[in-house]
């Protein structure tokens, strides 16, 4: 049941939630932050709400773009999303999945996003590695951009593991690369020739790296 933030128990059982159930314990030291264009869009894990009133007084963010979707029995969700209406900032859902194939719905709405949001903006997901990485490469290719530069988002330093099944949104960027760069603006080639089912079926992940990120580091 949702989370409710309006009574001294409800905060603590949000709390205790987002620190221990969604793991926000591991990210009060580590925040696998990034500025992808300083002062107009920058990356990080799921902030607590002490990290984004910290990063919204230094850089003057006017927009939040939460990448996992609205979770409404997640402490980390209640909580920040209370933190940012606090704030004044716009909070903004935009889930996209980091196991599969990007979606072109979802490609395309992000677009839209980007070019209406009022800047400068921060994106996150749950760990910051693989959706976080995927949404700063396609702000990259939509302002003038490489798919080398999009890549250079989907990096180890960032905790992302490019053999795993993540791998596949590293390789939605090679596929631009090899099909369209240089001749095909990124949107029009997702609006018009991007074929999901195709990359799905060709991409493979290889075991040992399956069994570290969804069994040791337990991502999303």
């Amino acid at each position: 049941m949702p989370l409710d933030l309006t009574s001294p128990a409800g905060r603590r059982a949000a709390t205790l939630n987002s620190l221990f159930v969604d793991h926000a314990i591991l990210r009060t030291g580590w925040r696998n932050w990034g500025a992808i264009v300083p002062g107009r869009l920058y990356r990080s894990n799921h902030p607590q709400p002490w990290q984004l009133a910290q990063v919204a007084r230094r850089h003057g963010l006017r927009t939040v773009i939460n990448l996992r979707g609205h979770r409404a029995e997640c402490g980390s969700d209640a909580l920040s999303r209370e933190e940012a209406g606090r704030l004044g900032l716009t909070h903004i859902d935009a889930p996209l999945e980091s196991r599969g194939a990007p979606h072109r719905d979802r490609l395309l709405r992000l677009a839209d996003l980007y070019a209406g949001m009022a800047e400068p903006a921060l994106i996150h997901c749950k760990s910051g590695a693989d959706r976080t990485g995927l949404a700063a490469g396609v702000f990259l290719l939509l302002n003038g951009g490489t798919s080398q530069q999009a890549l250079d988002q989907l990096h180890w330093r960032f905790g992302h593991v490019s053999a795993s099944r993540t791998g596949i949104l590293d390789a939605f960027f090679r596929l631009y690369a090899r099909e369209a760069e240089g001749r095909t603006p990124f949107l029009d080639w997702v609006r018009d020739a991007y074929d999901e089912a195709a990359l799905r079926a060709s991409f493979k992940s290889r075991g040992w790296a399956d069994r570290l990120v969804d069994g040791v580091l337990r991502r999303e």
